[in-house]
């Protein structure tokens, strides 16, 4: 795979990258909640959409394809947060293997 080129003039969309973190509750679990990391600008694209009926109930599922440049902190279990959406990170990936940008897999949550 050669050297991918991308426009760094689309990663216009700015996100904000949330880890989680945890803390006892004191009953024996944790509790979960979430802090900002970094505020990063990205280029977010829809890459599919699929409805499934389980558990009697339908299940909606929104993918998209987030590309921004390469940070080091940035890991599946994450997520992105853009003005009330939530998209988990599912899997990173350096695009090209040259360290100048990741491609992440995201879930949107809560749609």
């Amino acid at each position: 795979m050669g050297v991918m080129f991308i426009d760094p003039g689309r990663l216009r969309t700015e996100l904000v990258l949330e880890a989680a973190v945890t803390a006892a509750d004191g009953a024996g679990g944790h509790t979960e909640s979430w802090q900002e990391v970094a505020t990063v600008f990205a280029h977010v694209e829809p890459v599919g959409a699929a409805s499934r009926f389980g558990a009697g109930q339908a299940h909606e599922e929104v993918t998209h394809r987030v590309t921004l440049r390469f940070r080091d902190d940035v890991a599946s279990g994450m997520r992105f947060v853009k003005e009330g959406r939530v998209l988990a990170i599912v899997t990173v990936r350096d695009a090209d293997e040259t360290g100048r940008y990741l491609v992440c897999r995201v879930q949107e949550e809560g749609r």
